[in-house]
């Protein structure tokens, strides 16, 4: 079941917005139920603060009305951040904002609920054979408080799971930490050229898997967002919203180029706050880089590698698949889903008799220190020498400056880098 409440190429207005919110719930039982709306945190773009007024203002009669923060693995917002975040102030909580919002905490073990298993068989078959490993699946165990649980996201191409959105926020949205890394761990052996921007794929299967063990109602609104304006609206199952969201954002949100470039200099927005979430500049445009070219991320607002595992990756490093399939003994004790990211922002690249090539390079333009960016392996450039204005307009020379980095894939029209075969897969 899925309705396409509005797709237009203009911005909604909050009044439209409001108005398909209102049409969508109507046909739910609303009336004396708990509901809960999982919606995504700041890293992400959407008129947030229109969609939380909209989804009160339809669930008047809800008895409860509360919303759940799909952190994944991301820091928990403190209270003046979800306030702002969602448009929480003094006037809202004293007239129409009447529920409680919360973080989800992914490493607190009470907080969540284990709902099944994944075997070995399963795992293989969803993952084409790449893994065959069983995986516990585990979730916040809020959701099963609520008599109706209704995600709330935009929906952008994805370098782990081909499009976000959907049951994507239930894994890894909300989910204990089993499930994520084996997934983030699959996505990167199949790689970002390959399945950022794909509709169905293996991960997607994983997740879907998993959401099917969620017993509770569910519903999904799921949006198509342009630099922070809602484009497109979509109501239903959250499978079936989510694929209808997924066929607009693929005309919306890929950019097809005739040929690469040689240097990228690409415009990190503030929302993204650590490279965590600032290596989306990457994922979306390392198809756009020419074989032995530059990919630069560009962001001195951006001062740490990860606020939580950096501790991990200035361990690891960052590095190509291949440089981590073929010593894997080294790497067993690094959940999957650290050196996934790892891999996404290092890019493609070989790994053969003890040396690795990189497809492109990756440079860090940022508040982190050169020394600090080269123990990583990336390049470095200090911001401060980046006049963005003369860097623009030099298409001819090669060079291309992306405003708003991270949320349009740019890909090749004759075809994407790809990476060699998975030589080694192992357990994650």
């Amino acid at each position: 079941m899925v309705k396409e409440l509005v797709q237009t190429a203009s911005p909604i207005t909050d009044e439209q917005l409001d108005h398909a919110v209102s049409a969508a719930l109507a046909g739910e039982e609303i009336k004396g139920r708990r509901v809960l709306f999982i919606v995504p945190d700041s890293t992400r773009s959407m008129p947030m603060h229109a969609m939380v007024r909209a989804l009160c203002h339809a669930t008047e009669q809800a008895s409860v009305c509360d919303f759940l923060i799909a952190l994944g693995t991301h820091p928990a917002m403190s209270n003046a951040a979800i306030d702002a975040w969602l448009g929480l102030s003094d006037d809202a909580r004293n007239s129409w904002f009447r529920g409680q919002v919360f973080n989800h905490d992914w490493q607190d073990k009470k907080a969540l609920r284990e709902i099944g298993t994944l075997t070995g068989s399963e795992i293989a078959e969803l993952s084409d054979g790449l893994l065959n490993d069983p995986v516990n699946v585990r979730i916040n165990s809020r959701v099963f408080d609520y008599d109706l649980v209704c995600i709330v996201g935009p929906v952008f191409p994805h370098e782990v799971v081909g499009f976000s959105g959907g049951n994507k926020y239930f894994f890894p949205g909300v989910a204990g930490p089993e499930i994520l890394h084996l997934f983030h761990w699959l996505g990167a052996l199949i790689s970002n050229p390959v399945i950022n921007g794909a509709k169905n794929t293996a991960v997607r299967a994983v997740i879907n898997a998993s959401a099917a063990m969620v017993d509770v109602e569910k519903r999904a609104f799921c949006l198509n967002v342009t630099e922070g304006d809602c484009h497109g609206i979509f109501y239903g199952d959250p499978e079936d919203a989510w694929s209808a969201a997924a066929d607009m954002a693929a005309k919306t949100h890929i950019r097809y180029i005739e040929r690469p470039y040689k240097t990228i200099l690409a415009l990190c927005p503030p929302r993204y706050d650590d490279l965590w979430v600032a290596g989306k500049c990457m994922y979306k445009l390392e198809n756009a880089v020419a074989d032995g070219g530059e990919l630069i991320i560009y962001a001195p607002h951006v001062s740490e590698v990860s606020v939580t595992h950096g501790k991990l990756l200035r361990r690891i490093g960052y590095h190509t698949r291949d440089y981590f399939l073929a010593q894997m003994d080294k790497f067993d004790d690094v959940p999957g889903g650290i050196l996934a990211h790892s891999t996404h922002v290092r890019g493609i690249g070989t790994y053969e008799d003890g040396v690795e090539r990189c497809r492109v390079d990756v440079t860090l333009a940022t508040s982190i220190s050169e020394a600090d960016s080269k123990a990583i392996n990336l390049g470095y450039r200090d911001f401060q020498s980046i006049d963005v204005d003369q860097w623009r307009g030099r298409e001819d020379e090669g060079i291309l400056v992306v405003d708003h980095a991270g949320e349009v894939l740019y890909q090749l029209r004759s075809g994407n880098p790809a990476p060699g075969p998975v030589r080694i897969a192992s357990s994650q």
